[in-house]
């Protein structure tokens, strides 16, 4: 492991995760352009056989050229968001990591109000955290964060290939004003208690994630989707499908299938329309 001098502690989050891989790199760094970026960059470097054999979490204070899904910009300032990438390597086929993005909300989610539960001594608190389809954490309607994954393979010192996913993912904890006015839409941010610990919480994210990256590889997405479901923030909602501005679709957001489409319900006696992701985006039908 190996930390800077930061508000984070590599070592400290190590401690804290308890049901982690038995190695895992934990990095802590105080700036950097993107960290699924330079997780991918060390994927793809002809010496990382070395450096990423094993899980690698790299964790920014701040990041300049931070990127949402469809090559959008990720706006951040430092300590306002948490953000940090997990690179993870699957022993199954590129094709079968597609549904992946679901499965990591669901880890996110229920990471989080583990956290908060367990900050407030209440085992039943729920703030309201909902899973926006395909990859966006809402709060009262507002973004509270997003996922971005990114996946490649690389030659592994036995010269097989492996399938690895660089998960990236940003929290606003205390975005400022200015820069949700520049953002043009709604933001929230996380009801972080006044004994708020990011290690603490960084440490049960990766906890989450670790487990569920596990069952992912075991079962696929079909061990999430019920899960998704009842997180799903639309259920029950007119909806309408986007792509580049253009309505596709529009309907009653039913949820996921268990190959993660997306299911609106377009009429009443019609089949559910499937729907996959890509550069499409999903809104709430204005009456």
């Amino acid at each position: 492991m190996r930390g800077m001098t930061s508000l984070f502690s590599a070592e400290r989050i190590f401690a804290l995760s308890a049901s982690h891989p038995d190695q895992i790199t934990i990095e802590v760094v105080a700036e950097t352009g993107s960290t699924n970026a330079d997780l991918l960059a060390r994927i793809q470097t002809a010496h990382a056989s070395d450096t990423l054999s094993t899980p690698a979490l790299l964790i920014a204070e701040q990041q300049t050229a931070g990127r949402g899904r469809a090559g959008r910009t990720w706006l951040s300032a430092p300590s306002a968001a948490l953000m940090f990438s997990l690179a993870w390597r699957f022993d199954l086929p590129l094709h079968k990591m597609v549904g992946l993005p679901l499965a990591v909300g669901v880890a996110i989610v229920t990471a989080l109000n583990a956290y908060l539960a367990q900050a407030s001594g209440d085992p039943a608190t729920d703030v309201g955290i909902r899973l926006k389809w395909p990859n966006d954490l809402l709060l009262a309607g507002a973004k509270l964060g997003g996922i971005l994954i990114e996946t490649t393979s690389a030659n592994c010192v036995n010269g097989e290939r492996n399938a690895w996913a660089v998960i990236g993912v940003g929290i606003n904890i205390a975005m400022p004003t200015d820069m949700q006015q520049q953002l043009g839409r709604s933001v929230a941010n996380l009801p972080v208690p006044a004994n708020f610990d990011r290690d603490a919480l960084m440490a049960e994210l990766l906890r989450g994630l670790t487990q569920a990256l596990q069952q992912f590889q075991q079962h696929g997405l079909g061990a999430f989707v019920a899960r998704w479901n009842q997180l799903h923030a639309h259920a029950g909602q007119q909806v309408v499908i986007l792509d580049q501005g253009k309505v596709l679709h529009e309907g009653t957001a039913l949820g996921i299938d268990e190959i993660g489409r997306f299911l609106l319900q377009t009429a009443p006696d019609a089949q559910p329309v499937a729907i996959m992701a890509g550069d499409i985006s999903l809104r709430v039908k204005e009456t």
